[in-house]
């Protein structure tokens, strides 16, 4: 569909152009419709079809409510004035409904209210009386409705803007309330906590660090303080988070909501917006121009030109309970950047590299970030960290590695070892069919040279992993204690089956497939009985359609056991590197 995968992101004509195209295949229907949403697809969510629909029509404006600040006489902002006015006035048939308690339309009034806030001369100066009380009426509802103690507090602060900014009265008392609650769940160096000390991931740079710039932008002279605060966690926290980004722009897959895709940058278009350095723009600039285009090379779009869900390719495996059509233009977050006058710095600025560390502990984010190979290849080692009650919660957040150039699976069946294509773990079981893996761990800790964690995937069995990274391989090494016979199986890195048969080389105790310029290869030193090669099911990685997985397994009885093997994912000449 896109057109311009090896086009480089640097001026605003360019990123403006992109958001253009993405919204071209959705015009149509938007101009001819006469429904308040956008049914774009018939999967479902655990929220209804009109929710879902509507959902896919206000995503849309995280893009165009910047684009219009410079695009007043884009038909489409008519579109969805009047869209908008029929899904909040209750005498239409197209309202979209009354708020309730945990609401899906709670998350969505937050583009509503950022459009709100950015155009409203546009936008609601043009909206009739009738429509504009209406408006404020429907979005007043979430006000009062009880909502998870997560990001989702940020929802209430940004209507409490909108509503204000178009002559409502704030009520600054619930307003500090729900800034005091945000601050409960603030963290060491600019990180948040999503509600759960265990809950950290892209919510932290898409959602937190976001909203509270926005919030800065539009509040530093009435509530300065807060401002200040944000945008000096948000500073703190660049520091860090920009080792979750290869040298060519590929962000490290981890965690919930990857069908988002490059909302992964929104949080530099968010400081670009806010007017907050805390790397220098060119740097920024190099940063965000590479991400883009690195998406737009990979198969995001379906055949007639929309955002699927998925991550490299479409795949409903890997998706979350609230992942609708509409979902993944949650995205165009990344677009805030158009907000911005022509003569920001940013857009004057010569995109420059970021130097970084080799390795990195980010404390705060459980995370150990080694950046191999110059920082082409980010690989992270994650500790402690768990979100409960999410599809995948063990392979999206407790494998023992994640990378830029590998990605990770996610299990598609509970049974055989290949449906639950245990990639980056150790699989444990007591019958050779039913696996259990990390999940939440009983302890962990993280040096400058090690991860490590306590865990028990059976009442039975209790197991201390150690990992030591260097470059692109770690040595796992792990004391299992057990009372039970169980089997176990030690996954390497997956990698892209292109052809018919597996290939790859078996030896007794080590096995190594090579695939695209890429190399996985697992070498058993001590504790196992064998090395094998197997493909796995189809879609259960979130870069490649079809993959294949080197692993070692073994037969274990009721004792104390070792084991130790050394596992890489290697990039470039992986052959030479194998053989190293």
């Amino acid at each position: 569909m896109y057109q311009q995968e090896s086009h480089h992101f640097f001026t605003r004509e360019d990123f403006q152009h992109a958001l253009e195209e993405m919204i071209q295949p959705l015009r149509n229907e938007m101009i001819h419709s006469e429904l308040a949403g956008l049914h774009l697809g018939s999967s479902g969510a655990v929220y209804d079809q009109k929710r879902a629909d509507m959902e896919a029509l206000i995503r849309v404006l995280w893009g165009l409510g910047p684009y219009w600040t410079m695009n007043q006489e884009d038909e489409l902002r008519d579109v969805y004035i009047q869209k908008v006015s029929n899904g909040t006035d209750p005498d239409s048939p197209y309202y979209w409904g009354t708020v309730e308690d945990y609401d899906q339309y709670i998350v969505e009034m937050a583009a509503l209210s950022l459009n709100l806030l950015l155009n409203k001369d546009s936008f609601w100066v043009e909206m009739s009386t009738t429509s504009q009380r209406n408006l404020v009426a429907w979005l007043a509802q979430a006000l009062d409705k009880k909502i998870p103690k997560n990001n989702w507090t940020f929802f209430k602060v940004l209507i409490r803007l909108a509503l204000a900014h178009c002559g409502e009265k704030l009520n600054r008392e619930k307003l500090i309330e729900e800034l005091t609650l945000i601050d409960t769940m603030a963290i060491e160096n600019g990180w948040y906590v999503d509600g759960k000390p265990t809950q950290k991931d892209y919510y932290v740079p898409f959602a937190f660090h976001y909203y509270g710039l926005i919030f800065a932008k539009f509040m530093k002279e009435e509530l300065p303080e807060w401002a200040d605060k944000f945008i000096d966690r948000a500073k703190r926290f660049t520091q860090e988070f920009i080792y979750f980004f290869d040298s060519a722009g590929e962000a490290l897959p981890y965690g919930r909501s990857l069908t988002y895709r490059f909302a992964q940058g929104a949080f530099f278009s968010a400081l670009i917006f806010a007017e907050v350095e805390a790397i220098p723009w060119g740097q920024i600039k190099t940063l965000l121009s590479n991400h883009l285009q690195t998406w737009l090379a990979h198969d995001i779009f379906t055949f007639d030109g929309r955002l699927s869900i998925g991550y490299h390719y479409e795949n409903l495996v890997m998706a979350e309970g609230y992942n609708a059509p509409g979902s993944p233009y949650w995205a165009f977050k990344f677009f805030l950047l158009l907000a911005t006058e022509p003569a920001h710095p940013f857009w004057q600025a010569e995109p420059e590299s970021i130097v970084k560390k080799e390795n990195q502990i980010v404390t705060a984010g459980n995370m150990f970030v080694v950046q191999a190979k110059n920082g082409q290849h980010v690989l992270g080692y994650p500790f402690g960290n768990l979100v409960h009650n999410q599809a995948h919660a063990e392979a999206k957040y407790s494998k023992f590695v994640y990378s830029t150039k590998f990605g990770f699976s996610v299990p598609k069946a509970s049974s055989e070892y290949e449906a639950g294509a245990f990639d980056n773990v150790l699989a444990v079981s007591r019958d050779g069919q039913y696996y259990r893996v990390k999940g939440e761990v009983i302890d962990y800790h993280a040096d400058n040279n090690c991860v490590s964690y306590l865990w028990r995937p059976f009442r039975e069995v209790e197991i201390q992993t150690e990992i030591y990274p260097f470059g692109e391989w770690h040595v796992r090494v792990h004391e299992i204690k057990t009372t039970i016979p169980i089997e176990i199986r030690e996954g390497g890195f997956s990698l892209p089956l292109k052809g018919k048969n597996i290939g790859g080389i078996v030896e007794p105790l080590s096995a190594k497939i090579i695939s695209e310029e890429l190399c996985s290869q697992i070498i058993a030193i001590e504790g196992y009985e064998k090395a094998k090669i197997t493909q796995l099911e189809a879609n259960t990685s979130l870069f490649f359609p079809r993959t294949s997985l080197p692993y070692l397994k073994n037969q274990l009885q009721p004792g104390t056991h070792r084991l130790i093997c050394l596992v890489g994912g290697i990039t470039g000449e992986g052959e030479k590197h194998a053989e190293n």
